[in-house]
């Protein structure tokens, strides 16, 4: 019977425990079918009597003169102790409560000692084997925990009944309410210390459900929270907490998605039937209005970072979009992605206005907490031809607000030094886009070229991060560069001619991206395509165009093997002599995001003094197998290319390098460490190929 939340035994009705639907949670109320609602009243000859006035009572009683009086017994007498009269002692006042310390003095006691009280004993669990529940308590169990060792007998006997009140508890969970538990703890004959704790439980029948009832609602919102709990729970199933806690989970999350931000779950009433082992399921339900977008608004608590302009940047969502809490969580984590927060809010609130379709209008409130704006990142590599290269960086997210970041850094290196600007404002007029300004000089000195550069570019972009990896990404802005540039050698003693150049280009790239994981895809494949109209000024004005193309794909192979592939082609179009392109614009082949085995940009035609030319086309191949344990991978690899002197790619004339790799995988993606040989080694290439950076090749 129901009252109040509460569990009430029927007279005469054996007690069934209330069903514990979690270990952790309150329990909810159970009651008898078949218990009557209040006490029934009593008839007229039920009604009590007052002896006193009762002549059948009186008559029952023997006469007083037939009754002997008991032997009298006379105690000894003792003198009684007169009082003190004056004393000085009783005249003082009590002391005061306060003052008392109740604890008693121990530094006398005889405590045994543990070699003394050590003893040990053996568990045994009979009955939950048979219906799958062993391993759990098992792992529960106080006993189990105390590795068969305790102080004394005392100890053994707590823990075994913290163990039968579990076994009790698993039982309900399971829907064996009338199951029992019971423990004993019993010495082990002719072994002293030695005890044996038994924990010993008959389940009984299982309930199953009889009937689940959603009530307190509208029609459609309990249709969409009776979808959601049916997913997980039906009429016959056995009434398992997991499964319940389960359904009502997916409830909160159902009725939020479908325009119910403020529904609200009751306490649930299971009535039981003792006599069918069934019970009956019923769940409240507060759903509150159906809802419709309004604002994105700032609250009035804290700092107002990003004003209520600037927020509007984020949503995916229109106004009077029918309320869906997925898109209030991509609002949060789009807010969190920024870097300028330590900690975001996103929190419906109620505005009473109803919109035209009925739905009542719900803006979103964003409570900010300021984060660390300035922060430091240093990252480096080693490659063999390309030499020791690391680069630091100092960022400050928020210096032009709202996200509008100013970032310094400094490359330096064995063959390149360097250091840029750049002014980034994030989430510029769109959510994701991004418009930056660099601006920097270079020195790079490589076998290929020797290169003083000043640069500076402008770009608008939507790129991935770490947080939100996009299926479509794209870039497009204007490049200017001046450079002084050595570079091919005209004869073998003498010195490479040293030449200016003045090349502006507008570059741009789309990149589909079906990948899982943007530094360690493990799956799925993606496709580039790459576009830069240039134009160079060297004793006249030659235009050009760098094309690119690249596809990489990504097979797992059980649970820990994954085969990485990935195929490039490249040209510059538009030139017929390559001596009419700058050497730091010409296509290179060799190194460790290239062809593995070569020397960086070692691959190809060679000057007379065996420094490399560059091409004017590329094809390249690699193909990896990625075995992974734990945090430690090892990665061999076979790759291919080819440099060609005409615009056009080929395959003719393929040079390959094959080699192992190893992994560290941290929580930014994996350290690499790659090790390659070039197959069909020529006269001045290099046995061995070294190649550290972060992230995988491809």
């Amino acid at each position: 019977m129901r009252s109040g939340g509460d569990f009430r035994e029927p007279a005469g009705t054996p007690l069934i425990s209330a069903l514990a639907l979690a270990l952790a949670i309150a329990s909810p109320a159970y009651a008898r079918k078949d218990a009557p609602a209040f006490p029934t009243a009593r008839s007229p000859a039920d009604q009590a009597v007052d002896p006193a006035s009762d002549p059948s009572f009186n008559a029952a009683l023997p006469p007083l003169d037939s009754m002997a009086a008991p032997p009298a017994t006379v105690a000894p007498s003792t003198p009684a102790t007169p009082p003190v009269a004056n004393d000085p002692a009783l005249a003082q006042p009590l002391p005061p409560l306060a003052g008392f310390d109740p604890t008693p003095d121990t530094s006398k006691a005889a405590v045994p000692t543990t070699e003394e009280t050590r003893i040990r004993y053996t568990m045994k669990v009979e009955g939950l084997s048979k219906i799958g529940l062993e391993d759990e308590f098992r792992s529960l169990s106080e006993l189990e925990n105390g590795k068969k060792k305790a102080a004394n007998a005392a100890q053994v006997t707590a823990r075994a009944k913290d163990d039968e009140a579990l076994a009790g508890k698993l039982l309900r969970s399971e829907g064996y309410y009338d199951g029992v538990a019971t423990s004993t703890v019993v010495a082990v004959p002719n072994q002293p210390g030695q005890v044996v704790a038994t924990i010993s439980v008959t389940p009984g029948p299982r309930y199953s459900l009889s009937s689940i009832a959603i009530a307190g609602a509208e029609p459609e919102p309990t249709g969409i929270a009776t979808k959601a709990l049916t997913g997980q729970v039906k009429v016959g199933d056995p009434i398992r907490s997991i499964a319940i806690t389960g359904g009502e989970a997916q409830i909160s999350l159902a009725l939020p998605e479908q325009g119910y931000p403020f529904a609200k779950l009751g306490d649930r009433d299971v009535l039981l039937d003792d006599q069918a082992h069934t019970g009956d399921y019923t769940l409240p339900l507060t759903a509150g209005p159906r809802s419709s977008f309004g604002k994105v608004r700032p609250s009035g608590k804290g700092a107002k970072i990003f004003t209520e302009k600037h927020l509007a940047v984020f949503p995916r969502f229109k106004p009077g979009d029918l309320y869906d809490s997925r898109k209030a969580d991509d609002l949060r984590q789009a807010l969190v992605a920024t870097g300028i927060f330590s900690t975001v809010a996103v929190q419906p609130v109620d505005t009473g206005v109803k919109a035209p379709d009925g739905t009542e209008i719900t803006d979103l409130e964003v409570t900010q907490a300021k984060g660390p704006w300035r922060s430091w990142a240093a990252e480096g590599g080693y490659g063999t031809g390309q030499g020791i290269k690391g680069e630091v960086t100092w960022t400050h997210r928020n210096m032009f607000t709202p996200e509008g970041a100013l970032i310094l850094g400094v490359i330096g290196g064995t063959q390149e030094q360097g250091a840029n600007a750049t002014f980034r404002r994030s989430n510029a007029g769109q959510r994701d886009k991004t418009f930056q300004i660099t601006g920097g000089f270079d020195r790079s000195n490589y076998d290929a070229y020797d290169a003083k550069t000043i640069n500076l570019g402008i770009n608008w972009s939507r790129q991935s991060t770490p947080i939100w990896q996009k299926v479509w990404t794209y870039s497009y802005g204007a490049e200017l560069v001046g450079s002084n540039e050595q570079g091919a050698a005209l004869d073998a003693t003498g010195d490479r001619p040293r030449k200016n150049y003045l090349i502006a280009a507008l570059p741009m790239q789309v990149q589909y991206d079906r990948s899982n994981d943007l530094l360690n895809p493990t799956k799925g494949f993606r496709v580039l395509a790459r576009v830069s109209p240039e134009g160079s000024i060297h004793k006249g004005v030659k235009g050009y165009g760098r094309l690119t193309g690249q596809v990489t794909g990504y097979v797992p192979i059980g649970s820990s093997i994954v085969l990485a592939g990935r195929a490039l082609v490249s040209s510059i179009v538009g030139v017929n002599d390559i001596a009419e392109i700058a050497p730091s614009r010409r296509i290179y082949v060799g190194g460790g995001g290239s062809v593995r085995g070569f020397g960086y940009q070692q691959l190809g035609p060679k000057d007379a003094q065996n420094n490399p030319i560059g091409g004017l086309s590329s094809t390249e191949f690699a193909a990896e197998v990625r075995y992974r344990f734990g945090n430690f991978g090892i990665v061999p690899f076979f790759d291919g290319g080819r440099l060609g002197e005409s615009s056009t790619p080929g395959i003719s004339g393929m040079r390959y390098g094959a080699g192992i790799g190893g992994r560290y995988y941290t929580n930014f993606g994996p350290m690499r460490l790659d090790i390659a040989t070039p197959i069909n080694r020529q006269k001045g290439e290099s046995k061995i190929a070294l190649y550290i950076s972060i992230g995988q090749a491809f």
